[in-house]
């Protein structure tokens, strides 16, 4: 069976920081994530297909790091969305800054904190997600 076609697949790259003038395509994340017309990530079909809601952090000279995107009740939108590495713990989340009202479309920028800090990302591409 394959994906709807909702759900995208998202790559995110490191955007320029004191540490990387130029960004970093080696610094970065892959997601799945059902997104609206707008960009959007749709709640609604995240709930349905949760499962498929995939991460893969990628960063130079570490093993790549797997997860979910999750919807967790907290925060300034009343609920925020995380990369979870491991279900069991809470201190390896990262959390997407504002993800709720963020547009995922190429060009445009957003922030995740991790637990060394907020890392701002440009979003390079955004692709019909394929199971299989």
């Amino acid at each position: 069976m394959s994906a709807p076609h909702a759900l995208k697949q998202i790559r995110l790259h490191l955007a320029r920081s004191k540490e990387f003038p130029l960004g970093s395509a080696r610094h970065g994340y892959e997601l799945i994530a059902p997104l609206d017309r707008n960009g959007h990530i749709d709640v609604r079909l995240w709930k349905q297909h949760r499962g498929d809601c995939r991460v893969r952090r990628f960063w130079d000279g570490e093993e790549d790091r797997m997860g979910y995107l999750v919807h967790k009740p907290g925060g300034s939108e009343h609920a925020r969305w995380v990369f979870d590495y491991d279900p069991g713990r809470t201190d390896d989340d990262e959390t997407g800054y504002h993800f709720g009202a963020h547009a995922f479309v190429p060009g445009e920028y957003l922030t995740l904190r991790d637990g060394s800090g907020e890392h701002t990302f440009k979003v390079v591409s955004v692709e019909d997600a394929r199971k299989g």
